[in-house]
């Protein structure tokens, strides 16, 4: 009889809480961290007391440059991979050259050539790479994915996406290091890599060519002055009458300060920059065409300064349309110092109150040609992003078993998601469409290839 399945985890930031939780509890008998990483050493403290307050035993620490030796010492099966996206190849392939499979967070990678260094590294070694594209596995998400893949719908024609991130939520990107183009690809890589992911996944099918446009037009610092915004407070400071609503103390938040405020003693990060700053090379408004080779087409569209937070699709067929609206919150309500309560909603959902007039809920109806419409239940599942995340670990550490919708995602569908993000980067910078197989991605074209199988059932 084998032993746990034994870990790895480089980066321990926010993101790796939700693998921390589950291998300290739910799946610690057949899953095992025995070594982590950060280049944070204040960071590894303050995980490390969490985990030994909680009874567990702190893994050992390593140098994410002796990632190679140190899986061959700790026998290492498995390496999750939550450090930032741009160290995300480096991390992949030393993982996979170590002898070990990698878990990565969503995205794969940033550009192109971290696309065909992981396609490498995956074809060279023969291991695995699983990206934790966690939204397939919202029960909503899956309720279409469902209506999708049994013909409901006939032969898809069209999709529109349109995906809004709060004032909250959405700022934080412009905050951190994601703020810059060159650290996470922008949001097209970073973000919506999540949202094209879906609709490959929805659809089956690839995406050849992508149109994009879109700016800078809320966030940074030359709005804010053609807004006539003031003089910025400083940093820190949360002694004044007049708060602004746009600035994070960190200090008001026990995991953010924990995790970041109170280890910038060691590296300089800074989590809580002004998001009206001026070296912030993202966008914040985007819009795409995207085609697909069976011939459908996707409009999309992302907003990081909606007043609420969610998504809608509306799917077209041959037989009829499918339409899902989401809302995760409905408005940014401050207290009366100014304060806001949740930094990210999409990830703890159940933190958000109902009280903001537009009703937090989902909703998926279907309405066939000369029929009536009519609603598609969704099960409620508690847990981060629609019960997705609860999914998403079993699937990680108990084994995704018999699935014939295919929740889990490989590298490859890592690439398909990028192809559209990298595309869409490429058209921002040309002005011109741009077509996935044109893309300088190596090994990994074949990713981008029309699938062999029919986009839905025969209708």
């Amino acid at each position: 009889m084998t032993g746990p399945t034994r870990y790895a985890l480089i980066g321990t930031g926010a993101r790796a809480q939700m693998y921390l939780e589950a291998l300290a509890g739910p799946y610690a008998d057949q899953a095992r961290l025995v070594a982590w990483a950060d280049p944070n050493p204040g960071r590894l403290d303050w995980n490390e007391h969490r985990l030994v307050r909680a009874g567990q035993a702190a893994p050992e620490r390593f140098d994410v440059d002796d990632l190679g030796a140190m899986i061959g010492r700790k026998a290492i099966d498995r390496v999750i991979v939550t450090a930032p996206d741009y160290a995300h190849a480096d991390l992949v392939v030393a993982a996979l050259e170590g002898g070990a499979d990698a878990i990565v967070e969503k995205p794969l990678t940033t550009d192109a050539e971290g696309v065909r260094r992981i396609a490498d590294a995956a074809e060279r070694t023969g291991r695995s790479v699983t990206v934790t594209f966690n939204y397939r596995y919202a029960p909503r998400n899956t309720a279409l994915k469902r209506i999708i893949s049994a013909g409901e719908l006939g032969d898809i024609t069209s999709v529109h996406f349109e995906w809004l991130l709060d004032t909250s939520h959405g700022a934080d990107y412009f905050r951190r290091w994601h703020r810059r183009k060159e650290n996470s690809g922008g949001l097209l890589v970073h973000k919506s890599s999540h949202h094209f992911d879906l609709v490959n996944w929805w659809l089956g099918d690839q995406p050849e060519r992508v149109f994009a446009t879109g700016g800078l037009r809320f966030y940074g610092a030359d709005n804010a002055a053609r807004r006539g915004l003031g003089p910025r407070p400083a940093r820190g400071t949360v002694d004044v009458v007049e708060r602004d609503p746009f600035l994070l103390d960190l200090r008001e938040h026990d995991v953010l300060r924990g995790l970041y405020y109170e280890q910038e003693q060691h590296d300089g990060y800074l989590r809580d920059r002004d998001v009206f700053g001026d070296d912030i090379t993202i966008e914040d408004n985007l819009s795409l065409v995207v085609d697909y080779a069976h011939g459908s087409s996707m409009t999309y569209a992302l907003n990081a300064h909606s007043p609420w937070e969610g998504y809608t699709v509306s799917v077209n067929g041959t037989r009829g349309r499918a339409e899902l609206a989401v809302v995760e919150r409905g408005a940014i309500l401050l207290d009366e110092s100014g304060r806001q309560q949740v930094v990210d909603p999409s990830a703890r959902p159940e933190d958000v109150a109902d009280d903001s007039g537009r009703p937090v809920g989902e909703r998926l109806v279907v309405q066939h040609h000369f029929g009536a419409a009519r609603e598609i239940p969704i099960p409620h599942v508690a847990g981060g992003h629609g019960g997705a995340d609860t999914a998403l670990l079993h699937d990680l550490f108990d084994g995704a078993g018999d699935d014939p919708l295919e929740h889990a995602a490989s590298w490859l569908d890592g690439v398909r998601a990028m192809a559209v993000g990298v595309a869409g980067n490429t058209s921002l910078a040309t002005g011109m469409p741009v077509r996935t197989r044109d893309l300088p991605f190596g090994l990994a074209a074949d990713a981008l290839r029309p699938a062999a199988r029919a986009l839905t059932a025969a209708s």
